[in-house]
């Protein structure tokens, strides 16, 4: 037996739209204008979200339930997993003594928050979205800056703006070469596409940080900074997209971005030197370790190290070969079916709960930080103590995360988000805009531009086919457009508010939304502006177009 879900239960898709779109709107609410406790929130919505499923798309309880257990076990593996050991490293790193020797280095580069807000939020953060993904860009850069000095809130703004333009290459390529056999298109040519649309995005975005972050008078000061971060990155990002693959697109771009920086830094200084005041909310560090300065660096060469190593397709078979259980989740697995225009004919949605322990993301963390502790003298007890810390910060941040994701699979296991994708597609001529806003749609509801490319890339084909418009452009701006609702979805706004934890001016999720909310919505609108000139009067930036 099997439910089939229905996209319009009530009236029409717009009807049916605004019905499904009840859960989004409360979460939202009761974050920004009630400042609720976000997993208080995501219980509430959670709850509407069960219960719109049930009342009005007809969906079984028992599948609805299955499905948010579905997604509150995703919660915690692999996402809460990734979590707990990225904060353990930076907890390792601090503890050590370590970090202060880094802060200063960083500093070394340039006294001036501005150059330190690129060079973290922006280009590192980049690279450890190319190698990891899941939140780890926000968590590591967010913390870095706090110890730097930066303001909790403001960390945690800029660590979000900046996780954008990489994402739709990140954890090595995984968002288009999860979309290509979905959607039956050439891989090569998706890259390419998205390939010539996000470098737009990375020379914008430095520039948009700044000026996020010190006004853009302070933006002035530092445009040729801003220029070198985000234009090195775009040139690189376009060259690997289009003549290699999706495969290193971010690890390159941002390695040459950084490099470029600091080369920068040799022979160029901001006229006046912007920087952070002392204040309470900076991390307490141990006094500076003694001993080579490049050992500072050490966690975060493990890290980077292991992290780039377990996303490699070779090492991260074989550890799926060793110990990656595929659980069919009870009541769930072949019991939804996927309709048309979503899928090409019917279709039965697997469910299966991947326990890839070995090859996960986080426990290449964990690896990186036991090695870690051993290379700066930590014994085991304390290397214990200090991870029976982190697990206590995270505690509830995990609890949130778990919830969250319940209720992205429960609107999407129930169809509700496809009703949303759908109103959008029935948009007719205006649909190259709202094309990349239905993969922004996507990643704010499930936190994932890979998700959001499951999700809706046959439906971004579907309608292109049927409305006379290249497949590749509509299923690329899915991606494209998905990264900019990277900074607005629940796991990363919780990651950047665990991240940023634990201080006196420490900002609640609800606190961190409202702040980057309104650049959310501003980037994918331009990025819907510039698919509407690329499907109306750049047509051959399309790969392939005649």
């Amino acid at each position: 037996m099997h439910w089939s879900q229905n996209y319009a239960p009530v009236g029409g898709i717009g009807t049916s739209a605004l019905i499904a779109a009840v859960p989004v709107v409360i979460l939202l609410a009761l974050l920004a204008f009630w400042h609720m406790r976000a997993h208080i929130a995501a219980l509430i919505a959670l709850g509407t979200a069960g219960a719109i499923a049930t009342i009005v798309y007809g969906m079984p309880v028992k599948l609805a339930l299955a499905a948010a257990g579905y997604g509150a076990a995703f919660g915690f593996l692999p996402i809460g997993w990734l979590i707990i050991n990225a904060i353990f490293i930076y907890q390792l790193s601090v503890e050590t003594g370590q970090f202060a020797v880094l802060q200063k280095q960083i500093a070394g580069v340039s006294g001036d928050r501005r150059i330190q807000a690129l060079l973290l939020a922006f280009s590192f953060g980049a690279f450890i979205e190319g190698a990891a993904g899941f939140g780890a860009p926000v968590a590591i850069s967010g913390a870095l800056m706090i110890g730097l000095g930066f303001k909790p809130l403001e960390a945690a703004k800029l660590a979000l703006i900046g996780n954008t333009a990489p994402v739709a290459f990140g954890s090595l390529g995984i968002p288009l070469v999860t979309l290509a056999p979905l959607t039956g298109l050439d891989l090569l040519q998706l890259s390419a596409m998205v390939g010539r649309q996000l470098p737009i995005f990375s020379l914008i975005v430095p520039f948009w940080l700044v000026a996020a972050q010190a006004g853009w008078r302070g933006m002035i000061g530092v445009w040729p900074a801003c220029l070198v971060a985000g234009g090195s990155f775009g040139i690189m990002q376009f060259v690997m997209s289009n003549f290699h693959g999706p495969w290193l697109v971010d690890i390159v771009s941002a390695a040459v971005s950084m490099l470029s920086l600091v080369v920068l830094m040799r022979f160029w200084q901001p006229k006046e030197i912007s920087t952070n005041v002392a204040t309470t909310s900076a991390t307490p560090t141990a006094a500076p370790a003694t001993g080579p300065a490049w050992k500072a660096w050490l966690p975060w060469i493990f890290l980077t190290g292991f992290v780039f190593m377990w996303g490699l397709p070779v090492i991260k078979d074989r550890l799926n070969a060793w110990y990656a259980p595929k659980i069919a989740v009870p009541f769930l697995h072949k019991a939804v079916e996927k309709m048309p225009p979503v899928a090409p004919k019917p279709e039965l949605e697997s469910a299966l709960f991947t326990l890839n322990l070995l090859s996960a993301t986080g426990t290449a963390l964990l690896l990186a930080g036991v090695l870690s502790a051993i290379c700066l003298g930590v014994g085991a007890r304390r290397a214990v103590s200090i991870y029976g810390h982190t697990l206590l910060r995270v505690r509830i941040s995990l609890l949130t995360i778990s919830v969250m994701m319940a209720l992205g699979f429960t609107t999407r296991y129930s169809g509700t988000d496809t009703t949303m994708g759908l109103a959008m597609a029935g948009t007719g001529w205006l649909f190259p805009f709202f094309s990349p806003l239905i993969g922004w749609l996507g990643v704010a509801l499930t936190g994932s531009d890979t998700s959001s490319n499951v999700l809706f890339g046959n439906l971004q084909k579907v309608s292109a086919e049927q409305l006379g418009f290249s497949p590749i452009l509509m299923c690329a701006s899915n991606s494209s457009g998905g990264v900019m609702g990277k900074m607005i979805d629940a796991q990363s706004i919780v990651v950047a508010s665990v991240a940023t934890g634990g201080h006196a001016e420490s900002p609640t999720a609800g606190k961190i939304l409202r702040t980057v909310f309104w650049h959310s919505i501003a980037l994918a609108v331009l990025v819907g502006i510039l698919v509407m000139l690329q499907a109306y009067v750049w047509p051959g930036m399309v790969p392939g177009a005649k």
